[in-house]
């Protein structure tokens, strides 16, 4: 299997002598946490996880983003949880990027590694275990599925980044391409996670303007991205939260690939009326 090097945040405090600036900025068309931002203060419990933190980088906001919450999980040697999910509408996507743990969908146990990649329907029976001797992190991306009369609900899957070759885009000479776990074409989903890959130089030459919400959490290297109207640096662990319509596009800054989880909502009729999501 080959090695990808995935950032993952350890925690920590930050001494006093640190400046109090940094790259850190919401504005209403999009937000950027910077990696430095995860540290022991900002982590959050849930119920009837144990030996478990996780940090919060999206949750739906009037006025924002509404489709998705996403968290990076950290579950120590030992815990996890019997109840993982409490809301049986919703599907979610585990990504680990750190570390190894056991996860038992529909009665089946599966080792899972890094790049390691679940999708898990709404009302699922699961349970996620850590039996290393390790701490295991992972991104825990989670929606509200949105049922469609004669559309069944797609089924659960486990596999792993290694084992899915990445689409280029046309005309890109592979500078620009996407790991792809969900065929596009499946109306069945309503959401996609997937992987996007630039090598050193790849642009995305214009500035994307859709509808569809964005959660990018950068897995390794670096870019210039323009968002709106400004350009920002952004890194490894840093991440990214877009708005519906907000401009983007982006410049890998090397030496080597620039990779991201990306988010996104498809496939669905937008809402006509505020709050009936």
């Amino acid at each position: 299997m080959k090695h990808r090097s995935y950032y993952a945040p350890h925690g920590g405090h930050p001494p006093q002598t640190q400046l109090l600036s940094d790259r850190a900025v919401f504005t209403e068309a999009y937000a950027v946490i910077p990696k430095g931002v995860f540290g022991d203060i900002v982590t959050s419990n849930l119920p009837f996880w144990h030996d478990t933190r996780l940090w919060v980088l999206a949750r739906p906001l009037s006025g924002f983003a509404e489709t998705f919450s996403q968290y990076i999980m950290e579950v120590a040697p030992g815990g996890g949880s019997e109840r993982p999910e409490l809301d049986p509408a919703a599907e979610g996507v585990l990504f680990v990027v750190e570390g190894e743990m056991t996860l038992t969908l529909a009665g089946e146990r599966h080792h899972m590694m890094p790049g390691g990649y679940a999708f898990i329907p709404p009302g699922s029976d699961w349970q996620l275990r850590n039996e290393s001797a390790a701490p295991v992190r992972f991104h825990w991306v989670r929606k509200a599925f949105e049922f469609v009369d004669g559309l069944e609900v797609p089924k659960a899957f486990v596999t792993n980044e290694n084992d899915i070759a990445p689409v280029e885009m046309p005309d890109t000479e592979g500078r620009w391409a996407t790991t792809r776990f969900v065929d596009p074409a499946d109306v069945r989903h309503d959401m996609h996670v997937n992987i996007v890959t630039f090598q050193p130089g790849g642009v995305i030459p214009f500035d994307e303007t859709h509808v569809m919400e964005h959660g990018l959490y950068v897995l390794e290297g670096k870019a210039v991205y323009h968002l709106n109207q400004d350009w920002v640096e952004v890194e490894a662990g840093d991440f990214m939260w877009l708005r519906a319509f907000c401009p983007q596009a982006c410049y890998a800054g090397g030496p080597g690939p620039f990779r991201y989880l990306l988010y996104k909502d498809v496939n669905r009729h937008p809402a006509l009326r505020l709050g009936s999501r």
